[in-house]
């Protein structure tokens, strides 16, 4: 083989391994595209996203105008919000009912669950009280979110509703596993990254004292 050929060879290869990049990075791209969109929106029409994305991508002018985007990709936010909506306050009811199911449980008002797990013969807690407790706070799916490192002294005029309504019921010395319903706790909104829309919360609290 005549040497400038080879060299010529040499030269181009690079070139090649560069295309063979750029095409594998736009595939890795549209791969990564497609899962989400297959999870999200199964049956959408791939003949218009393509499309859309090439006339978008190419700066070329749209079929359709802007404002009527805007209004079908909020309809599209707003359905999807309420579909993750509902599927959160079902996966609530699927996990309160079974709670409601084991055993030794005891239910008190407005659907806050509680099983004892040792009795108290102390005072208890008044309504706009002081209490002090140990306590483990559990999500649904049994990861720790919060627990106390020594005992700590609370007003249950700031803390969640579900404790106001269950600590008064409590005496000093005992030892309760609370299960918390989420509008009792942090509802709709959550608690940021901590604790999602909707999420019943599980407590073990230990009421050590009961103060004025």
């Amino acid at each position: 083989m005549p040497r400038y050929l080879v060299l010529g060879l040499c030269l181009l290869a690079p070139l090649c391994m560069a295309d063979n990049d750029e095409h594998d990075l736009a595939y890795s791209l549209g791969a990564s595209l497609g899962e989400r969109l297959r999870q999200d929106m199964p049956g959408l029409q791939l003949d218009a996203l393509v499309e859309g994305l090439r006339q978008s991508y190419q700066g070329q002018p749209l079929k359709l105008d802007q404002g009527r985007m805007q209004a079908l990709l909020q309809q599209h936010e707003t359905q999807q919000a309420d579909t993750a909506t509902q599927k959160l306050q079902a996966a609530e009811v699927r996990f309160l009912a079974n709670e409601r199911a084991r055993h030794g449980i005891h239910e008190l008002q407005q659907g806050i669950l509680y099983s004892e797990i040792q009795p108290g013969s102390g005072a208890q807690p008044k309504a706009a009280g002081k209490v002090q407790v140990n306590y483990v706070g559990w999500l649904p799916d049994g990861s720790v979110f919060d627990r106390s490192q020594s005992p700590q002294w609370f007003n249950l005029n700031s803390v969640i509703e579900g404790w106001r309504v269950a600590l008064p019921q409590m005496q000093a010395g005992a030892k309760w596993r609370l299960v918390i319903p989420s509008a009792l706790a942090y509802g709709a909104d959550g608690a940021g990254d901590l604790i999602a829309p909707y999420t019943p919360l599980v407590f073990e609290i230990e009421l050590l004292q009961a103060g004025n």
